[in-house]
């Protein structure tokens, strides 16, 4: 009797063991898909705040927060000239303003102490808006002690820019931190767009070298 079930039970293990391979091997061809899909490469449009976020990654990695230190973040400024040009319609003209905006979100999410200078003493209510903050110097009281600046460079690319930003001590004027992060060309606008070069209107476009008009 025992015999008899000897090729029935082989028979059963062979198709167990065939079975665990299938399931093996469909695991195997499922995770890649299972990984992409939760983590998906950002795409540039629109993920401003990635990219702030990856140069933050950087410019904080060597510093521990400390509450008796006090930071304050500048615009970021073209590297050429060290000013802002708001009559220049190019896809990054916005980037100086959003990484000052965003680094010093950046900054109090990891626990620094952050002074917003541009705050006013009061309210200011117009027409149409409700706003404290003001480029107004008569508005805004004294800057109170600052013990480190945030601030960096653009350099325009074709295709994007380089940012250079740097961590400088209030005091000394050593630089205590750095980080360089390359931002795509199209995170505010799509990739078609016109600007000017040399006084001349360019259309932009993706994977080209720009067409005069």
């Amino acid at each position: 009797m025992k015999n008899s079930f000897t090729p029935y039970a082989i028979f059963i293990l062979s198709m167990l063991s065939l079975l665990l391979l299938l399931s093996l091997s469909g695991c195997s061809m499922i995770n890649p898909a299972d990984t992409e899909a939760k983590n998906p490469t950002p795409r540039a449009l629109g993920n401003v705040e990635y990219h702030t976020n990856q140069l933050a990654n950087e410019l904080f990695a060597t510093l521990r927060p400390d509450r008796n230190y006090r930071f304050a973040v500048a615009g970021f400024v073209p590297v050429d000239t060290f000013k802002s040009n708001h009559k220049l319609q190019e896809p990054l003209m916005l980037l100086g303003q959003q990484l000052e905006q965003g680094l010093m979100t950046e900054a109090v999410k990891r626990g620094f102490v952050t002074q917003d200078y541009k705050a006013a003493n009061t309210i200011t209510i117009t027409e149409n808006s409700d706003r404290i903050l003001s480029r107004d110097v008569d508005k805004l009281t004294a800057v109170q002690r600052v013990d480190f600046f945030i601030t960096g460079t653009i350099t325009q690319q074709q295709q994007g820019a380089v940012v250079n930003a740097r961590i400088i001590n209030a005091r000394s004027k050593n630089v205590v931190a750095a980080a360089t992060k390359f931002f795509p060309g199209d995170m505010f606008w799509e990739t078609e767009q016109v600007t000017t070069r040399g006084g001349k209107l360019y259309r932009i476009e993706n994977q080209s070298n720009g067409a005069a008009l």
